[in-house]
């Protein structure tokens, strides 16, 4: 039977890559969305040429590879130039996505991406789970871990979909606020309960 689609997602700090990690560990078949938009811009595929045509080559890396931090200064000073690089990437990642996701081979399969309730990517997966976490943990953690500071991460906080948003999108919510271990036995306590859906129903 084909593996139904779990799309996993939580604001920034909110545990979402440890909860991902351990369903790997659990042996389920994940894609990332951010690794996906990584994958499609790799020298060689035919995203970067047409990045390249469009911005000029000082967007490209000594080695031939992207410069994402040159890309994003472009970009997010001009909304026409951001559309034009959604437009172009976006289909390309879906496609990535899905081709990856239909060699699962576990029972469920696991989407895991931050923008997962801001894009139509919500619409490839049949459940979703949400990492929620207080938003004082939230900034305390991308804090610590990005070594950036209070306003950065209130910027991208805001600029992601909000936590009442978000949990209006969930058919299921693990509460990120305690330790490693709590969260662990939390994903533990989903994938043995997620093993006994079909279609990502009860």
């Amino acid at each position: 039977m084909k593996p139904w689609i779990l799309g996993l997602t939580g604001g920034i700090g909110s545990g979402k890559s440890a909860a991902a990690q351990h369903f790997r560990a659990l042996g389920v078949h994940l894609v990332d969305a951010d690794e996906a938009a990584r994958w499609v811009v790799e020298p060689d595929r035919p995203a970067l040429a047409k990045i390249v045509e469009h911005f000029g080559a000082e967007v490209l890396l000594p080695d031939g590879r992207l410069d994402r931090a040159a890309l994003r200064a472009r970009v997010f000073q001009n909304a026409e130039e951001r559309r034009w690089l959604e437009r172009l990437l976006h289909p390309l990642i879906r496609q990535e996505i899905c081709s990856y996701l239909e060699r699962a081979s576990s029972p469920y399969a696991i989407l895991v991406s931050p923008l997962l309730v801001e894009t139509d990517q919500h619409k490839m997966t049949q459940r979703i789970l949400v990492i929620d976490v207080p938003e004082s943990l939230q900034l305390e953690r991308a804090m610590q871990r990005d070594q950036a500071d209070r306003k950065q991460v209130e910027a991208i906080i805001k600029a992601q979909a909000s936590r009442e948003e978000r949990l209006r999108h969930a058919d299921d919510v693990l509460v990120n606020d305690r330790d490693l271990s709590w969260l662990h036995s939390e994903v533990e306590r989903l994938h043995r309960f997620y093993l006994t859906l079909r279609g990502g129903q009860p």
